[in-house]
C-alpha cells in the first residue's frame, strides 16, 4: 500500500473554480483546514472562496505553456509546495459532429485537453521535486462513450482519460499518485446557459433525429440531475487525502461517482467483451501464423 500524502500541509491547486466541481472541492478543503489556491480566468467571479479563506489567481489554461510555468511558480511560492492539483476547469460543446466548426472544436479541446495537459506540464517539476503530490484530472462518464449532440465533448474526456492513465504510469516513481474523476450527471450549472456552448450552426436536418433528442434531454435534466456536487466533493477529497470513505483504499486509477456512471460504464464493458467474443475469430485471424 502506498503512503498517503500528508493532509496535516496540504496545498489545492484548482483550476475551474467559479462553480462546479472546482468549488465544491475547494469548499470542502478549506472546510477541514486545507490551504486552497483556487484559480478563473478572472480572480474577481471567486470573491466568495476569497472570503472563506482560498487565495485566488486569475489563471486561462488556455495560455501559452510559458505562462503556464510562470503561474505554476507563482502558486508554488506562496506555500513552498503544492500538494493536490486539480484540474477542474472544462465545458461541453452541444453540436452535431458536422455541425460543430474548426474553430469550436479547436477552442474546447484546448481547454479540455491541452489546458489540462500544460497545466500539469508545469506542475510537474515542483511535483517531481516534492516525491509526495496527487494529480487528479476530470473525465467523464462520456470518458467512456460518444453520442450525438456530444460527440466533441466525448473526445475531450476519451483524450483526458486516457493521458492521465499514461501520465500515472509515467510519475508513480516520483511519488506522484494521479487518477481521473469521471462523474456522471450531477447537479451543477454546467448544463445552464453560458456554461453550456452551443454550436453556432444548427441544421434543421438533425432536428428530428438522435441529435435532437439528445438536445431535449440535456434541457429537460439541466438541474434535475440525480448527482449531489458537495456529496461528491467531499468523496474527492476522502479519496485523494486517503482518509474517510477512501481510508485504506488507496487512490484508484479512476474515480467514478453517481449511479449513472455505474450503470453506463457497465453497459460499455459488457457490450465491449460481447463485441470481442462475436468477432474473436476474424481478429485472430489476422495474426501470422505460430512459428512464423
Amino acid at each position: 500500500m502506498s503512503t498517503p500524502v500528508s493532509t496535516s500541509n496540504s496545498v489545492w491547486f484548482i483550476t475551474g473554480s467559479t462553480s462546479g466541481f472546482g468549488k465544491a472541492i475547494a469548499l470542502e478543503a478549506l472546510s477541514r483546514g486545507h490551504k486552497v489556491i483556487a484559480t478563473a480566468r478572472n480572480a474577481a467571479k471567486l470573491a466568495d472562496l476569497e472570503a472563506a479563506g482560498a487565495d485566488v489567481m486569475s489563471l486561462d489554461v488556455t495560455a501559452s505553456l510559458e505562462e503556464l510555468k510562470s503561474k505554476a511558480a507563482e502558486a508554488h511560492a506562496k506555500y513552498g509546495r503544492v500538494t493536490h492539483l486539480i484540474n477542474a476547469a472544462g465545458y461541453i460543446l452541444e453540436g452535431a459532429i458536422e455541425e460543430t466548426t474548426p474553430e469550436e472544436s479547436q477552442d474546447t479541446f484546448n481547454t479540455n485537453v491541452f489546458g489540462t495537459l500544460n497545466v500539469v506540464r508545469a506542475f510537474l517539476p515542483y511535483l517531481r521535486a516534492q516525491h509526495s503530490s496527487v494529480i487528479a484530472n476530470f473525465g467523464s462518464i462520456a470518458s467512456w462513450g460518444g453520442g450525438p449532440a456530444f460527440g466533441l465533448y466525448a473526445a475531450t474526456k476519451w483524450a483526458v482519460s486516457g493521458l492521465t492513465e499514461s501520465l500515472r504510469a509515467e510519475v508513480e516513481a516520483f511519488g506522484i499518485k494521479v487518477t481521473v474523476i469521471e462523474p456522471g450527471y450531477f447537479r451543477t450549472n454546467f448544463l445552464n446557459p453560458g456554461a453550456r456552448v452551443k454550436s453556432s450552426v444548427q441544421l434543421a436536418a438533425y432536428e428530428e433525429s438522435a441529435v435532437g433528442q439528445v438536445r431535449k434531454m440535456l434541457d429537460a435534466v439541466n438541474n434535475n440531475q440525480a448527482g449531489d456536487v458537495k456529496k461528491g466533493a467531499k468523496v474527492i477529497v476522502d479519496v485523494l487525502t486517503e482518509t474517510g470513505v477512501a481510508e485504506g483504499k488507496g487512490i484508484p486509477i479512476r474515480l467514478v461517482l453517481g449511479s449513472d456512471g455505474d450503470q453506463i460504464i457497465r453497459g460499455k464493458c459488457e457490450s465491449t467483451e460481447a463485441l470481442l467474443t462475436e468477432w474473436k475469430d476474424i481478429m485472430y485471424s489476422t495474426d501470422y501464423p505460430k512459428g512464423e
